[in-house]
């Protein structure tokens, strides 16, 4: 099956548009969200129509409560390209949640997921560490529960691509691991 990103804005406003006034929109340039106003639904904008920004984009959005999707961007901190080690394990940090959803959501497109650690001008980065720390994150969310929207979101992918749930691959690790 084609992944193309418009799917993704279907799936999205299925799942959101009307519960949350929210919807999903192809960007130009560098992400970012907008919150809702009485006129005009909050935006999830994703960069450059990738599919995997899609995806990660709305990962934030569905980890974000109700506070922070009433502020722009979540109201997030984010140091751009070129940190420092100690700015980047705030990011790593910050990161492993969103990232870890990403991942759930592109096992059940099918697609693969690479963890970005967005910072190729900066310090050196651990790539293997900090995708363990993300698998390890995403292990955690079926031991202890996925955010709702997430778990709406994903089951929603599964679905529309034919893919299994919860994603075999994970349930194998969580077994392996004993975290059921």
């Amino acid at each position: 099956m084609q992944h193309h990103y418009s799917q993704l804005i279907e799936l999205f406003a299925e799942c959101f548009e009307r519960s949350y006034r929210t919807r999903l929109v192809a960007g130009e340039d560098e992400p970012y969200y907008q919150p809702a106003t009485t006129e005009q639904l909050a935006e999830v904008v994703f960069a450059h129509g990738f599919f995997a920004s899609a995806l990660h984009e709305i990962a934030h959005w569905c980890i974000a409560g109700s506070q922070r999707r009433t502020q722009f961007d979540y109201g997030y901190w984010y140091e751009p390209d070129g940190r420092d080690a100690q700015q980047q394990a705030e990011f790593e940090r910050v990161e492993r949640k969103p990232q870890a959803l990403e991942w759930l959501f592109s096992l059940c497109a099918g697609v693969p997921f690479q963890v970005s650690v967005d910072n190729l001008s900066g310090i050196e980065v651990d790539r293997q560490a900090f995708t363990q720390a993300v698998w390890l994150q995403l292990l955690g969310f079926f031991e202890h529960g996925l955010p709702e929207r997430a778990e709406c979101f994903a089951k929603a992918l599964c679905h529309y691509y034919r893919q299994p749930w919860p994603p075999t691959c994970i349930a194998e690790s969580i077994r392996e691991l004993d975290y059921v």
